[in-house]
């Protein structure tokens, strides 16, 4: 028997709809249901109710209902778990989800067949370190983002891979992203769209004071050091552009690929460059 977890943001407008339709289909066709308990009884299922750790614990796989965002504050709850996420997209873009309402039926039944492959997303780690002291390390799925405060003046970034010096960045600050965040903050910032298989991290300078500054592909094998310097203390660090850190000057953050990776459920083919046109390019069918 599959053991399935759903996962929902209740701020979506669709969410409790949709759910209530998933749990149905799931129980109907005698698979066991986990709801995540900040859902399970607004849909009269307590008896459901598990918390992200039981999930993490007890699931196979876990149905994420939300946007994009809900689905990477997920994946950074459950990294380390191994446990595939299937998105269904209630947001805009939904470049991480594969399927749409609409298509729960046939959604359903691909899962409880197994009729789907495994598409694992690479993940960074994040050590924030500051007079020598290490502040705290964090997991992301998408970018790790240095940048100013919103009425402030530039700051610097000084970038060195592992010990060799690359360049200092003087402008809004420098985003660094896995292949899945290229199409996130970074492709804004004016960085290149990356195919989610290539084994790289992306180094994108934000607003750069420059002419000359470009967007840097570099080794997933080495680790980013971005010491950060201003005359104002108004920076910060983000996670996933989700939550962040009060940075100061002479900070160090130090950027790796990270040992998790989070498993994506995916059957359609070449889905990543059909979401790139019709999501990006407007090329809708």
């Amino acid at each position: 028997m599959k053991k399935i977890a759903i996962i929902v943001n209740k701020g979506k407008p669709e969410a409790r709809i949709v759910a209530r339709e998933l749990l149905y289909l799931i129980e109907v066709r005698g698979a066991r249901v986990f709801l995540d308990e900040n859902i399970a009884s607004d849909l009269g299922r307590s008896e459901l109710g598990a918390s992200i750790e039981e999930i993490g614990r007890e699931a196979d796989l876990v149905c994420v209902l939300g946007g994009d965002g809900t689905l990477l504050g997920i994946a950074r709850q459950l990294a380390g778990r191994s446990i595939p996420i299937f998105g269904i997209n209630l947001g805009t873009l939904g470049f991480l989800s594969e399927a749409e309402p609409e298509h729960l039926p046939h959604a359903v039944d691909n899962l409880l067949s197994g009729k789907y492959d495994i598409e694992e997303r690479a993940m960074l780690e994040a050590s924030l370190v500051r007079k020598g002291s290490t502040l705290g390390t964090y997991t992301a799925m998408n970018d790790i983002g240095i940048a100013k405060g919103s009425f402030c003046r530039i700051i610097q970034c000084a970038v060195y891979l592992d010990d060799a010096y690359v360049a200092t960045f003087s402008g809004d600050g420098v985003i660094v992203s896995t292949p899945t965040g290229s199409t996130a903050y970074s492709l804004s910032a004016g960085g290149p769209i990356v195919a989610p298989n290539v084994d790289m991290l992306l180094l994108t300078p934000v607003a750069p004071h420059s002419l000359t500054a470009r967007p840097m592909v570099l080794s997933s094998d080495q680790v980013i050091r971005v010491e950060v310097d201003a005359i104002h203390q108004e920076m910060g660090l983000s996670i996933d552009g989700q939550f962040g850190y009060r940075l100061e000057g002479g900070d160090h953050i130090y950027i790796k690929k990270s040992p998790f990776v989070t498993p994506l459920i995916r059957w359609k083919k070449g889905g990543f460059f059909e979401a790139i046109r019709t999501k990006l390019q407007g090329e809708w069918e």
